[in-house]
């Protein structure tokens, strides 16, 4: 099915794709240069409440593949951020609720192409996940992209032409509401101030993808 939202700044797209993902392979833009490939991901909790990330997720999720990865924070030991530089050597991680590092950052803004992302792991943001709220606190970033999370729910939004975005848990770590939840992360492909993301879903052993595509208008 497709989901068209559109206003005069931006269009959000949304498509389900059916069947098990394959690992997304990076392009040319039509001007030359690279689209920059970037991992969202998050709340993984190794290993306090779950053992590691799913095999399925790291046949995807191999070295070199990605140009950059923003985490949601709650990776929780220095030997998850390690496994997480094996993918990407250029990532940026934001405190979690948990976390031993204690030199994360709270927040975090970084610039992708043309757009510009806000990094947040979302504990504080009361009530948790709430829309308004996270619009809240974009418009204090002031960014085109606010990734969040701490739901351990993945989630997204067109909110007020901007687009927020929660990854939700990579590892399906169970969260203080749910016993269990689904593993998920997404992809995004960005090109100057568009961008296709590429959800990741772990449902009964098969990873199930979906697409959106996100554009900022002039």
């Amino acid at each position: 099915m497709i989901y068209l939202s559109s206003s005069s700044s931006f269009h959000f797209v949304f498509a389900v794709v059916v069947g098990v993902c394959r690992s997304e392979r990076g392009e040319k833009k039509r001007g030359g240069g690279d689209m920059v490939l970037v991992l969202c991901l998050g709340d993984l909790h190794v290993p306090y409440r779950t053992s590691d990330l799913p095999q399925q997720f790291k046949d995807i999720l191999l070295p070199g593949k990605v140009g950059q990865i923003l985490c949601t924070g709650d990776i929780c030991t220095k030997e998850m951020y390690d496994y997480l530089k094996t993918i990407c050597t250029n990532i940026h991680v934001v405190k979690g609720q948990f976390d031993e590092d204690h030199a994360y950052p709270e927040t975090k803004v970084v610039k992708i192409g043309d757009l510009k992302f806000g990094l947040v792991h979302g504990h504080t943001v009361i009530p948790w996940g709430d829309i308004s709220s996270l619009g809240m606190v974009q418009r204090q970033m002031d960014v085109d992209v606010l990734i969040s999370g701490h739901t351990h729910e993945f989630r997204t939004y067109a909110y007020e032409d901007k687009l927020l975005v929660n990854p939700g848990s990579a590892t399906g770590a169970y969260s203080s509401k749910e016993a269990s939840t689904t593993p998920s992360f997404c992809l995004f492909d960005v090109d100057s101030t568009k961008a296709t993301i590429y959800t990741y879903k772990l449902k009964d052993g098969e990873v199930k993808k979906e697409k959106m595509f996100f554009e900022k208008r002039a």
